[in-house]
């Protein structure tokens, strides 16, 4: 288990971290959200050591974190740091062995991953010479080479095509259910919610809310409907209801949390061709938690 238990950090009068706290285990993919400036990279930081915070703990199993204990972890900065002048597959080779690999072991690690994102042949290219997807691959190689117990990564979405999107995310899945402890931040809060069970929200250093994704959206105070199908001006209808998107003879409603499928249902005459109702996206969560 990865504790971070009541963190602060200033610099100078901004506060970066104001007693943040969560945990993240074995096996765990964790979402860490915020908005810009909210303490999501500092905390990521703050785990490896390149930071100080003033107060607070970071604990692996119960034990204050040690630099052996890092050298089985894994982080991708969001400002990646890989050299663009040297070749994918010697650079790759030698962060494995400072992670403490052999020789063999850490050039069978390498091959396997070039392999895996398909990059095997570019493995002799100079890291500037891949594209900028291709490049975010060999980060995350360069994070998960030495097979970490921990793993950090800071906007590995960021920049990404979809194809890119599905790759990187395929990878993570895996590389949690083989039971490692996956941290990441994104702004693609999309992503997050089609992989996280669980999700961290910072703002202003602080975690302002944490839990499950599902549980979190069935205890935001308000509903969604979407119809189609339906007269244009059912929405006015229901009271506290407010239209959010109308196009194509679609509408989506936003709904006070009292009003029940059954209440909606009830006032069209006639079948209508959809008619789905749910709570907030996990977007929704967020923007009202981080709301000023």
């Amino acid at each position: 288990m990865l504790d971070v238990s009541r963190l602060h950090k200033h610099y100078g009068t901004t506060v970066a971290l104001d007693g943040c706290t969560f945990s993240v285990a074995p096996g765990q993919m964790l979402g860490l959200l915020g908005p810009n400036g909210a303490g999501k990279t500092t905390v990521m930081r703050a785990i490896f050591d390149l930071v100080r915070p003033e107060r607070g703990s970071i604990k692996w199993n119960g034990r204050p974190l040690d630099q052996a204990t890092r050298r089985h972890f894994g982080y991708m900065p969001e400002e990646r740091g890989l050299y663009p002048k040297l070749p994918v597959r010697w650079q790759l080779r030698y962060l494995a062995r400072l992670h403490g690999m052999l020789r063999s072991d850490a050039e069978e690690a390498v091959e396997g991953w070039l392999e895996r994102f398909g990059l095997a042949d570019r493995g002799d290219a100079n890291l500037r010479e891949l594209s900028h997807g291709n490049q975010q691959r060999v980060q995350l190689i360069a994070s998960l080479v030495h097979d970490p117990v921990a793993v950090a990564l800071d906007e590995p979405f960021s920049g990404l095509d979809p194809i890119a999107s599905s790759t990187m995310a395929d990878v993570l899945l895996e590389v949690a259910a083989r039971g490692t402890a996956v941290l990441f931040s994104s702004h693609q809060l999309d992503v997050v919610e089609d992989l996280c069970r669980d999700v961290v929200i910072l703002d202003h250093g602080r975690v302002v809310l944490q839990g499950q994704v599902m549980e979190l959206r069935a205890s935001a105070p308000e509903r969604y409907v979407e119809v189609a199908g339906a007269p244009r001006d059912w929405a006015l209808r229901i009271p506290g209801a407010e239209v959010v998107r109308q196009a194509d003879g679609r509408v989506r409603v936003r709904l006070p949390g009292s009003v029940a499928p059954a209440d909606v249902a009830a006032i069209f005459s006639e079948e209508v061709s959809e008619f789905r109702f749910e709570p907030p996206p996990l977007s929704e969560v967020f923007r009202a938690a981080v709301r000023p």
